[in-house]
């Protein structure tokens, strides 16, 4: 997994370091990050989809990849860049840049999300609003 570049982000959400955050070693404990992937991706959704309640979250998440370039001290607030990469008809994937205050790349990785009906309990189709949205944001997507 290569790091993605600030360039490559055009939406990017402040996520604060909280005390709780930081382990034994002095810094932000391994499992952190998909929380501060969680915070700029709910960021997004609100900001881009136009859908801000929990009750709007038409997704689960099927996959999480993370990779540390360098340890999250506190306190200090992250920039967290986050766009769709790919768009899939029932799925989309999401990068995500983590970086300090100074720029340095702290995290990366990527997420899956499966666009998923609870009342049914299955996977459903982009809804052409969101498919849209996020075209307009990310896009063009290729087939």
């Amino acid at each position: 997994m290569t790091i993605p570049s600030h360039n490559d982000f055009s939406f990017f959400h402040p996520v604060a370091v909280r005390f709780r955050d930081i382990d034994i070693g002095g810094h932000a404990h391994h499992s952190e990050a998909l929380i501060f992937f969680e915070e700029a991706r709910a960021a997004y959704w609100r900001a881009v989809v136009g859908r801000g309640g929990a009750e709007d979250v038409d997704y689960i998440l099927a996959e999480a990849r993370i990779r540390w370039h360098a340890r999250v001290l506190w306190p200090q607030t992250l920039s967290v860049g986050v766009r769709v990469c790919r768009l899939g008809r029932k799925h989309f994937e999401m990068e995500y840049l983590v970086r300090s205050e100074e720029g340095e790349p702290l995290a990366s990785g990527s997420t899956v999300q499966v666009m998923y009906d609870y009342a049914e309990g299955r996977s459903m189709l982009v809804a052409p609003e969101v498919r849209d949205a996020l075209e307009r944001q990310d896009g063009p997507f290729g087939g």
